[in-house]
């Protein structure tokens, strides 16, 4: 291990994205005026030119000989989520994380450190979008879909493409501390920390039709009319079905209770409110048909782990001070 200033090595691979390349690329080559930070070493399999996407071509400062004296190794995404690392890169990694280095899979990366098996019994993550396959890939992996970012045991892996950032600057505070690591983001003129996890981010589509003609007209009535309150035997006797079969009904179209779809619906509504207008979380409340805004906004964090306040700030037309 380096006994001065870490060194990162930083690990290309076939067609590797240059935008999550360049991520780690400028975090850990930044310089203070009064230091410098880490020795950055660009790393490919025997040490050859590698292209990227859309011809892009990065020339290594070596082999994987150069991972065996970094502090930090970092993989920054995965080409093809089907094609485990090359053996002797699966090996470098084992080794590294073996001897107190610090190893890193950024995005899909976290594949390559899955695939050398240094997350089996680890929590993870990685981009939503993968969440089901990674799953059923490497079912002893505990992955936490909603983290921006997990260490366990000096294993680091990140969410989607900006999570990246917010993971390498995780590192920056954790060799340096947080004052150097804000400099490092004021420079690069980004958050020091995000607050909220990529739930926020992931889509959630609710189907709009079912294949039971009733229950689509009831879906149809109820979205025209979130605002109200709706009980079973009201919507019961709207369908002309006893409670009893009405229930087996909805939840053999939507594959959801009544209540879980309501607030799914009422979620939805919230969120483009936010979003496109500055009409106030009390407002939104009842427009959406939650019966008090404290219980909106405790849905609102148990499903999406940030406030409407921070929703709206972040992807909002306008910002407004919410109550």
């Amino acid at each position: 291990m380096s006994t001065s200033i870490p060194v990162v090595a930083l690990i290309a691979y076939p067609n590797f994205s240059p935008f999550h390349f360049a991520v780690p690329y400028m975090v850990f080559t930044a310089e203070l005026p009064e230091q410098r930070l880490f020795e950055l070493k660009i790393v490919s399999p025997g040490a050859q030119p590698l292209q990227a996407e859309r011809a892009l071509t990065v020339q290594p400062d070596g082999g994987l000989e150069l991972t065996e004296t970094a502090d930090i190794l970092v993989v920054p995404g995965w080409h093809d989520l089907n094609t485990p690392p090359e053996p002797a890169l699966i090996a470098a990694l084992a080794r590294a994380h073996a001897r107190g280095a610090h190893v890193v899979g950024l995005c899909y990366g976290a594949y390559a450190l899955a695939y050398a098996g240094l997350l089996d019994g680890k929590r993870a993550s990685t981009h939503w979008m993968a969440e089901q396959d990674f799953c059923l890939r490497f079912p002893r992996v505990k992955l936490d879909m909603n983290a921006l970012y997990v260490e366990e045991d000096r294993l680091i892996t990140s969410a989607g493409t900006g999570a990246g950032l917010d993971c390498c600057l995780y590192i920056v505070r954790e060799y340096y501390g947080p004052q150097v690591a804000n400099k490092v983001a004021r420079a690069m003129v980004i958050p020091p920390h995000r607050e909220g996890g990529q739930a926020q981010f992931i889509e959630q589509p609710m189907a709009v039709s079912t294949q039971d003609a009733q229950i689509n007209r009831l879906l149809d009535y109820l979205r025209k009319n979130l605002a109200r309150q709706h009980t079973i035997d009201e919507l019961a006797t709207r369908t002309s079905m006893s409670r009893r079969t009405f229930t087996r009904h909805f939840g053999k179209a939507t594959g959801m209770t009544l209540v879980d779809w309501l607030v799914n619906e009422r979620l939805q509504r919230t969120r483009d409110l936010l979003e496109t207008t500055s009409l106030s979380v009390e407002r939104i409340s009842e427009l959406a048909g939650f019966q008090t805004p404290v219980s909106f906004r405790q849905h609102f964090k148990k499903r999406f782990h940030v406030s409407p306040r921070d929703w709206r700030q972040t992807f909002g037309q306008r910002k407004t001070d919410l109550a």
